[in-house]
């Protein structure tokens, strides 16, 4: 086969199979696969009611408020009556006679406790379903918090992504062109050794934000109860902050809503029912109940009558259990106390951490990132002229890679600091999701 021939066949099978990678890129089956691509794309409002909605630990919560239930149940559930017999010989000798018979009885008894006891019971049983319910709704909340925040924190990390290789491959690529030229002199070659650096320094800024975005992918979809391959694209939230109140708000509404507090004083209040049952069950239980008994040994004997059964509280008079009682009644005290404290100074450093972030916030302009993004491809185009130079076109682009990263990392720490005190106060910080950024 000549020369021209193998060409041309070259020539046909690559026609031949670019024309098939253009009908399958353009045939209809490849239609719904981007359909799908793109309708994977949520807000943050979305996710997290997928991730309340799927999160498998939500389960171990509900299955604790079952079995406070269940307790409850049992609490308020009296004894069950006993049931005894005995059977057996008596022989009675009484010269010269002698005679056997049989010898048989049956009781049935019932316990009744001491009046209260049962009512305390149900009391402690019932503020355990209370921390149940409490622990689960303290859970649903951390777990609203947390999902807005991982997801705020990928969507920031793929921006971070994006932005880092967009300006590192802006510095390949004049790195490509500059190793081309034939250098002149010793400052082509001190700058393109500068682009090189540079460079690097940038492709390490993607692999870091590109390792970020993995890290919070791999905790979303942990928390959504996906499996940890599954992308998720986040649509670009416009988050709208309320302007600060002032700490003594949050500081009112952490010491009625707090679900630490909440759960310290459900505490106290069961520790107290405790001490009271200790004190109850210091007084004696009753069991009554009637019993038949019958002896057939010559004559036939029978007995009919009313047991009563009282515990003589000589030797054990539960001291030792109301001093136990009574020293946790004074540790779920100061358990109370101390976590009020606590949360107060929790309420404060995020308050003001908040307060911090809104006043940066507010001395920004709202294109600030566009325009160093323009600027940054200004400088690329007019340094390829050479009307810029070198050390002003480096920094205008780490600076505007900076900015990205100081920009998303504050209101990245804005939304945390508002979710922490949304979670310690109780109060709903409203959050506006708007529609995605315009194309």
């Amino acid at each position: 086969m000549s020369r021209f021939e193998i060409r041309s066949s070259l020539q046909t099978v690559v026609v031949a199979t670019a024309l098939l990678i253009g009908a399958a890129r353009l045939s209809p089956a490849a239609e719904p696969q981007n359909a799908v691509r793109e309708s994977q794309a949520m807000t943050l409002d979305a996710l997290v009611a997928e991730v309340l909605a799927n999160n498998p630990e939500l389960a171990f919560y509900r299955a604790e408020i079952t079995a406070a239930t269940g307790d409850l149940r049992t609490a308020g559930t009296r004894a069950n009556p006993d049931l005894s017999t005995s059977l057996g010989q008596k022989r009675v000798s009484a010269s010269p006679l002698l005679s056997d018979g049989l010898v048989w009885s049956v009781s049935a008894t019932q316990t009744f406790e001491w009046p209260g006891r049962v009512s305390l019971r149900k009391a402690i049983a019932n503020q355990d379903v209370k921390l149940a319910d409490l622990g689960l709704e303290q859970f649903r909340a951390a777990l609203a918090s947390r999902a807005r925040i991982v997801a705020f924190s990928l969507f920031a990390n793929q921006e971070q992504a994006a932005a880092a290789r967009e300006v590192a491959e802006r510095f390949q690529a004049l790195r490509e062109v500059l190793v081309q030229r034939d250098p002149a002199g010793l400052t082509p070659i001190l700058e393109t050794r500068i682009i090189e650096a540079t460079e690097i320094t940038l492709q390490r800024k993607a692999t870091e934000a590109a390792l970020a975005e993995q890290s919070a992918r791999l905790e979303l979809n942990q928390l959504r109860g996906e499996p940890w391959g599954q992308e998720q694209r986040i649509e670009p939230p416009n988050l709208v902050f309320p302007p600060f109140p002032g700490p003594e708000v949050f500081l009112e509404a952490a010491r009625t809503n707090n679900f630490e507090i909440r759960l310290r004083q459900a505490e106290l209040e069961q520790q107290g029912f405790k001490v009271s049952l200790a004190r109850n069950e210091a007084r004696p239980s009753v069991t009554v109940g009637p019993y038949l008994f019958q002896e057939r040994a010559g004559d036939k004997e029978t007995q009919v009558g009313l047991s009563l059964s009282v515990p003589l509280p000589v030797w054990n008079k539960n001291a030792g259990r109301i001093a136990t009682e009574e020293a946790r009644r004074l540790q779920a005290e100061t358990s109370l106390l101390v976590a009020r404290r606590s949360v107060e100074r929790r309420v404060i450093e995020r308050a003001l951490a908040y307060q911090t972030h809104l006043g940066e916030m507010a001395k920004w302009r709202p294109d600030s990132i566009q325009r160093l993004k323009e600027a940054a491809a200004l400088a690329d185009r007019h340094y390829r002229l050479g009307a810029v130079p070198i050390a002003t076109y480096v920094e205008l682009q780490k600076q505007y890679l900076e900015a990205v990263e100081g920009l998303l990392d504050t209101r990245a720490e804005a939304l945390e600091a508002s979710q922490r005190l949304e979670a310690l106060t109780g109060l709903s910080i409203p959050l506006t999701n708007t529609l995605p950024k315009k194309q």
